[in-house]
């Protein structure tokens, strides 16, 4: 399994757009094929702040992604939105299997 988390800061203002236009990418890349998981989460202490886990089966899959009309709307769409630049950071699932 191939995760990577992502870690995203959000200007104050842009929290409900970031929100639906990370609905939109969400509901999409989890019909990928490929696609384990793509949970968004929101800090309940600091709402600006949000957690993307995103499993996929392989790196090919989690490459794939990348390329995908909703991803660069998205991409492209949040970008102005962000506090600082979101972070990603990669991991091996281990399990489940």
């Amino acid at each position: 399994m191939f995760v990577t988390v992502v870690y995203v800061h959000v200007k104050p203002e842009h929290v409900a757009d970031f929100i639906d236009a990370t609905r939109i990418n969400h509901e999409a890349s989890i019909r990928e094929p490929g696609n384990l998981r793509f949970d968004i989460l929101q800090s309940p202490e600091d709402a600006t702040q949000f957690v993307a886990y995103e499993a996929y089966a392989g790196e090919a899959a989690a490459r794939a992604h990348k390329d995908t009309p909703h991803y660069l709307v998205w991409r492209d769409t949040v970008a102005g939105w962000m506090a600082e630049p979101r972070r990603g950071v990669r991991y091996d699932g281990l399990f489940p299997e």
